[in-house]
């Protein structure tokens, strides 16, 4: 895999935190979701950067496995700051399927097609992310595309960005169901483009909103389980003008993806 050595990586290293499982609800989306797991099928040479995965390469390895049931031969490249993260990860390593480089931003010199970055901009400022996709987005092969949210320290509440060279293109909100008080839990794991704009007069403000508002309309459906809940919930957010992206078998899951500019800050 050719990469460009004397590249000074760019960013800041992360706490680290990881956990088996955490990203499961992202990974099942790349690997399911027709505009990436499309675009790893068709292409040429189908490489993935896990960027900033963490203390532990767990994820990167569960990364992996889910973008093989796509394609068997897509390479998984995982990235950290930190060195010694990333002689920590060297063990799980599996050339040339499966390899941990130092790199940041600038990708260490890869092409990916995709990039996954999870919990990497959460200490960033807000006016810092457009910064970040560009650069991510610039090392990457043409019509990459790139994936970037944040989760809590289980994976129960997760929602990303999916961003081309134009820009964002969606926000989906994944949650698990089970035991789940209200849709705007998530709000505390928003991506940082847009957690600090769940305020009065946002777009994402008023789907969060919105979204508790049919659910608690929905609430006679619990009595036929939460998972009747959700899909009554996202229905009449559909009936109320929201556009929703995605099949139901994905908002069956606790998934709800929608247009950027449904939600872009005002």
């Amino acid at each position: 895999m050719a990469h460009r050595s004397k590249l000074t990586p760019v960013g800041a290293p992360t706490r680290g935190t990881t956990n088996p499982n955490r990203l499961r609800r992202v990974d099942r989306w790349i690997a399911s979701a027709p505009v990436t797991s499309g675009l790893l099928r068709s292409a040429p040479d189908p490489l993935v950067v896990d960027l900033g995965y963490g203390a532990s390469p767990v994820t990167t390895v569960e990364l992996a496995r889910w973008v093989r049931r796509v394609r068997p031969d897509v390479r998984v490249l995982g990235l950290e700051l930190d060195p010694e993260r990333v002689a920590v990860a060297q063990s799980a390593a599996s050339p040339p399927l499966l390899e941990f480089r130092r790199g940041g931003f600038e990708l260490a010199g890869a092409r990916p097609v995709l990039v996954r970055a999870f919990n990497v901009l959460r200490q960033y400022a807000e006016d810092e992310v457009a910064g970040a996709w560009a650069l991510v987005l610039a090392s990457m092969t043409p019509g990459g595309l790139l994936v970037e949210g944040t989760c809590d320290e289980i994976g129960r509440l997760s929602s990303w960005v999916l961003v081309s060279a134009s820009g964002p293109v969606s926000l989906t909100l994944s949650m698990r169901l089970a035991g789940l008080d209200r849709p705007s839990t998530v709000a505390e794991r928003l991506p940082k483009a847009l957690i600090h704009r769940n305020v009065p007069g946002e777009r994402v403000h008023e789907l969060l909103s919105l979204l508790d508002s049919c659910w608690a309309t929905a609430a006679p459906h619990q009595a036929f389980g939460v998972r009747s809940r959700w899909l009554e919930t996202v229905r009449l957010l559909i009936a109320r003008g929201w556009p929703v992206l995605g099949p139901p078998s994905r908002i069956r899951l606790g998934e709800l993806t929608v247009p950027w500019e449904s939600v872009a800050p005002a």
